[in-house]
């Protein structure tokens, strides 16, 4: 069985507009907000399939971001959504960086 991704940080970076995690491998993602905004999973932005889709919301503030137990995070934004539990799994394959991009 595969080992989950964990955060070992989270910071919320307001002059870049972006959220930096740290992973417990060493590996540093960085979300900007409206990138994260329109991955949000929940269910009014996804539907109810297994597909994945971008959303694009431009102009959305994160006012906050906390963790849910001991295996995602929330992010409240300043459109007043505030539904998407980002599992760390998730989260991780989000990863806009070159490295975690590739095919």
């Amino acid at each position: 069985m595969a080992v989950e991704p964990s955060p070992v940080e989270v910071r919320k970076l307001a002059a870049e507009r972006s959220v930096a995690v740290t992973w417990d491998d060493g590996h540093e993602s960085r979300y900007p907000w409206e990138y994260l905004r329109g991955w949000c999973p929940c269910a009014e932005c996804q539907g109810h399939t297994d597909a994945r889709r971008f959303n694009p919301v431009s102009g959305v503030d994160l006012e906050g971001i906390a963790p849910v137990g001991r295996y995602a995070l929330t992010c409240s934004w300043s459109d007043g959504h505030a539904a998407g539990i980002y599992t760390f799994a998730y989260l991780r394959s989000l990863c806009p960086c070159p490295t975690c991009r590739r095919p």
